[in-house]
C-alpha cells in the first residue's frame, strides 16, 4: 500500500471515530447544563416562579395554609394561556408533604404582558406524617397544551411534626441516649431553618440527643420585633436597624450565635440590579455571644435603602446559626418587612402673568407648570394664591402621576391699593398614599392700582357728576352745542350786514351816476 493510501486510511478511520463519539459527547453537554441550572424540562429564566415576599412558609399538621406564587414575564413578549402546577412527586410519595386532594394542581393565567407579573395561590394541607424538614417543591409553567414546560422552579415549605400523645417517654429516651428526641428516626439530622438556601442540619452532639438539650426541648430563638433609625425609611438614605431576639427556652442558654441578613434583589436591568439594602460596613454578618435563658438581646446593622425603590414594604430574611448548651449546632430563620418611603420631587415652570399690574376690582391671569419629577404619585394636588392687595383664590389641580404635568391656572382679582410690586404666595398642597398633606411655596409680584374713573372729568355746581340715565355727560355736551350755535348765529348775522351794507353802496353809487347823465343833458 503506498503512503497516500495510508494517509487517507488513517484519515477516514478518524472521521468514523469523531461520527461516533460527537453524539454522546453533545448529550453529556446538555446533562451537564440540566444539572447546572437544577431544574429539568425546556427550562427559561425568563419566566421567573417565586413565592410572594420570598418567603418560605410553615406548615403544620391538619392546618389548611394558602401558598401564593409570583409568576414574572421577562421573555420580552406577551405570553397567553398559561398554567402553573406543582411536581406531586410522582413514585416518590415522600417528596410532597401533603394530603392529596386532586389529581392534578393547576392555576390558570390568560395573558401575561412583557415585564408583568401576575399572582396565583394553592391551597395545600400538611399530610401528618411529612415530619419536621424542609421540602423542595418543582413548580412549572406550561403554555398552550404543550407537555414541556417553559420554566420550572425549586421552590421550599417547611412542615412541622405532628405533636406525640406522649413526650415524657420521648424525653426520658433522649435524656438516656436513646437516639429518637425530636429528630430522624436514624438518629441523624433534623431539619430547623426557615428559608430559600440549602436545608439548614443541626446535628446531634452526643449519643443519640439529635441535636436536643439536655431535657430533650429544642431551645428556639424568635425575632419579637425591630426599629429602624430614623422611624422611616427614605429611598437613597441610610438608616440603623436593630432587630429584638428572644431565647423562648426556659432552661436553655443559646451561645455563639451568627446572624446573616439578604434583601431583595431590586431592578429589570442586569446591569442595574442590586439588592434592595445594603450593609454600609460591606458585610451583612452580625455576631453575638449568646442569649441567656428566656432572656432578650438586640443586634443592630446599618443598611443603605437603593435610591430608586419604590413606595412599599421589603422583605428581609434573617438565618441565624446558635449553639445550645450542648454546644449542637440549631440553624432558623426569620423575616421583617421594612416599609421604604420615597421623597416627593417636583419643580414650577416660570410664572406667566397677564397683565403685571390691575386696577382694583381688575384681574390677573397667573399661569404655570408642576413637573413630578420624582417615582411616587401627588394625589389631590391644590395651589392657594395670598397676598396683599388680591383677594385669596384657591384652584384644584388632581392627581398628577409620576413623571406627568399639572396645568395651574388662576384669575386673581384686586382688592385694594399697594404701594407699588406686593408679593403674592402661592402654596401648593398635596397628598401621599396614607392621606398625610405636605405643603411648598413659591413667590411673584404683582401691582395693583386705584381704578380710574374718567366722569370725574365733568363735575356740577354740587359737586356731583351730571348725567343721563346712562351715565353720559349731558350738560357739558349742551354748552358745546349752545357755544357753537353762538358762534353760527354771529357769524351768519356779520355777513348778512356786509351783504345789505354792499347793497347800500351799489345803490349810492347808481343814484350818483343818475345825477351825473342828467346834469349832462341839462347843458346846451
Amino acid at each position: 500500500m503506498t503512503k497516500s493510501r495510508r494517509v487517507m486510511a488513517v484519515i477516514v478511520a478518524a472521521l468514523l471515530i469523531i461520527a461516533m463519539i460527537l453524539p454522546g459527547l453533545v448529550v453529556k453537554a446538555e446533562a451537564a447544563e440540566e444539572k447546572e441550572t437544577g431544574e429539568t424540562g425546556r427550562v427559561t429564566t425568563k419566566v421567573t416562579i417565586e413565592s410572594k415576599d420570598n418567603k418560605t412558609l410553615q406548615y403544620k399538621p391538619g392546618e389548611s395554609q394558602k401558598w401564593t406564587l409570583v409568576i414574572t414575564n421577562k421573555t420580552g413578549q406577551k405570553l397567553s394561556n398559561l398554567s402553573v402546577s406543582p411536581d406531586m412527586g410522582g413514585e416518590n410519595a415522600d417528596a410532597w408533604p401533603f394530603k392529596t386532594d386532586y389529581q392534578k394542581y393547576e392555576q390558570k393565567i390568560d395573558t401575561l404582558e412583557n415585564g408583568d407579573h401576575k399572582e396565583i395561590s394553592f391551597d395545600f394541607l400538611q399530610r401528618d406524617d411529612a415530619g419536621t424538614r424542609r421540602y423542595a417543591i418543582p413548580f412549572s409553567v406550561y403554555t398552550g397544551d404543550n407537555d414541556e414546560p417553559i420554566a420550572t422552579h425549586k421552590l421550599y415549605v417547611n412542615t412541622t411534626e405532628k405533636p406525640q400523645a406522649d413526650n415524657s417517654q420521648n424525653q426520658g429516651d433522649a435524656g438516656n441516649g436513646g437516639g429518637s428526641g425530636s429528630g430522624s428516626a436514624d438518629g441523624g439530622a433534623m431539619t430547623a431553618s426557615v428559608g430559600n438556601d440549602e436545608p439548614a442540619v443541626y446535628s446531634g452532639g452526643g449519643s443519640g440527643s439529635s441535636g436536643s438539650s439536655s431535657d430533650g426541648s429544642v431551645p428556639r430563638v424568635i425575632v419579637t420585633g425591630f426599629d429602624t433609625n430614623p422611624a422611616e425609611v427614605h429611598a437613597g438614605s441610610d438608616f440603623t436597624l436593630t432587630i429584638h431576639l428572644k431565647n423562648t427556652s426556659k432552661k436553655t442558654k443559646v451561645q455563639n450565635m451568627l446572624f446573616e441578613l439578604e434583601a431583595p434583589t431590586e431592578g429589570t436591568d442586569e446591569q442595574t440590579s442590586a439588592p434592595a439594602f445594603l450593609p454600609t460596613s460591606g458585610s451583612n454578618s452580625i455576631y453575638l455571644d449568646g442569649i441567656k435563658a428566656d432572656g432578650t438581646a438586640d443586634i443592630s446593622i446599618t443598611l443603605n435603602a437603593k435610591a430608586d425603590l419604590l413606595q412599599k414594604p421589603y422583605s428581609i430574611n434573617l438565618s441565624m446559626k446558635y449553639e445550645d448548651s450542648q454546644a449542637t449546632q440549631i440553624d432558623s430563620s426569620s423575616s421583617i418587612s421594612i416599609p421604604v418611603k420615597q421623597d416627593a420631587r417636583f419643580e414650577f415652570s416660570e410664572f406667566e402673568i397677564s397683565p403685571q399690574t390691575i386696577e382694583v376690582g381688575g384681574e390677573a391671569n397667573v399661569m404655570c407648570s408642576l413637573y413630578n419629577l420624582g417615582r411616587i404619585k401627588l394625589y389631590n394636588a391644590k395651589a392657594r394664591f395670598e397676598g396683599n392687595g388680591i383677594k385669596k383664590q384657591e384652584i384644584f389641580i388632581g392627581n398628577v402621576e409620576a413623571g406627568a404635568t399639572g396645568s395651574i391656572d388662576a384669575m386673581l382679582e384686586g382688592e385694594k391699593v399697594t404701594n407699588g410690586n406686593s408679593k403674592i404666595t402661592m402654596t401648593l398642597s398635596y397628598e401621599d398614599e396614607s392621606g398625610n398633606i405636605s405643603e411648598t411655596t413659591k413667590d411673584f409680584e404683582l401691582e395693583v392700582t386705584e381704578a380710574v374713573d374718567d366722569s370725574d372729568m365733568y363735575m356740577n355746581t354740587d359737586g356731583d357728576v351730571d348725567a343721563g340715565s346712562s351715565g353720559f355727560p349731558v350738560v357739558p355736551v349742551v354748552v358745546v352745542i349752545v357755544i357753537i350755535a353762538g358762534v353760527v348765529a354771529a357769524v351768519v348775522f356779520v355777513k348778512k350786514k356786509k351783504k345789505k351794507q354792499m347793497l347800500n353802496e351799489e345803490e349810492e353809487l347808481l343814484d350818483e351816476l343818475d345825477r351825473s347823465s342828467e346834469d349832462e343833458r341839462e347843458q346846451p
